[in-house]
């Protein structure tokens, strides 16, 4: 057997939007590779639907509903990782809403959730898990960024939801450099247009299926990224192949932010 077949051999993962999208396909991946995982999200029907999908014994899949963005469900998180695995190891600070919105449009209540599941929620996640690191001899944080945060597309307009990702950026960088003597690596990564179930919370299926083609062209590779792409660059730098690479903002975006691109 490949040894990065079970790369995450008995470590403890925790991923936060884990229930649909990029943040399930992570859990199976790290699953296949061994590891024991959390995952959270807000629908407990839905975390507990797919926790019984990946793991129908119920010993190597835990989940805990509620809202990221709060401590008080960090603090919940990093208590049952620590009661049913002994710990944690890694985490994947994947939750995220979008929905593109005219900048005067824009409510007190929409930047409030948009730097709650940026910010918020990772601050608190990784201020909640980074002393069972610490313990344990090190690990690896992997916050789920954009590409809206490094460049802004007029089709879709996304302050709030830019500026939240340009403050997980920056928080990625700072717990990078005061966490490394702890062996403890913080990286981003930053996707462009990635066909999950986040667009169908802003498009009806007909306009889905009209609207995400047009974005192929956007991307110089051809194509919009699917969750496996995505899940690719996560185990990348959640693992040992990227001992020596922590605070790290990684575009997977199909060469969009290479430079000006026009079709």
């Amino acid at each position: 057997m490949n040894t990065c077949d079970r790369e995450f051999q008995n470590k403890v993962v925790i991923i936060t939007g884990g229930g649909t999208g990029i943040g399930k396909a992570a859990a199976q991946a790290f699953l296949n590779k061994g590891a024991n995982l959390l995952i959270n999200g807000r629908r407990e029907s839905i975390l507990s639907q797919t926790a019984q999908e990946l793991d129908p014994s119920g010993k190597r899949v835990a989940y805990v509903s509620g809202d990221a963005s709060l401590k008080s469900t960090a603090q919940k998180i990093a208590a049952v990782a620590e009661e049913r695995f002994g710990g944690s190891d890694i985490l994947i600070n994947n939750a995220g809403i979008f929905r593109p919105t005219p900048f005067l449009e824009h409510t007190e209540t929409d930047v409030d959730a948009y730097i709650g599941v940026a910010i918020k929620g990772p601050f608190f996640a990784a201020q909640a898990v980074i002393p069972s690191m610490i313990r344990r001899g090190g690990g690896s944080i992997v916050n789920v960024g954009s590409m809206w945060a490094l460049i802004a597309v007029n089709a879709t307009p996304s302050s709030a939801y830019s500026a939240g990702k340009a403050g997980l950026h920056a928080l990625t960088r700072n717990l990078a450099l005061e966490f490394a003597a702890n062996k403890i690596r913080v990286n981003a990564i930053a996707p462009a247009v990635v066909e999950t179930p986040v667009y169908d919370t802003f498009l009806t299926a007909e306009q889905r299926a009209a609207t995400l083609p047009t974005f192929e062209a956007f991307h110089p590779l051809g194509r919009n990224g699917q969750p496996a792409d995505v899940v690719e660059a996560i185990l990348f730098l959640a693992g040992q192949r990227a001992d020596w690479i922590t605070g790290v903002i990684l575009p997977v975006d199909g060469g969009v932010t290479s430079g000006i691109h026009r079709v």
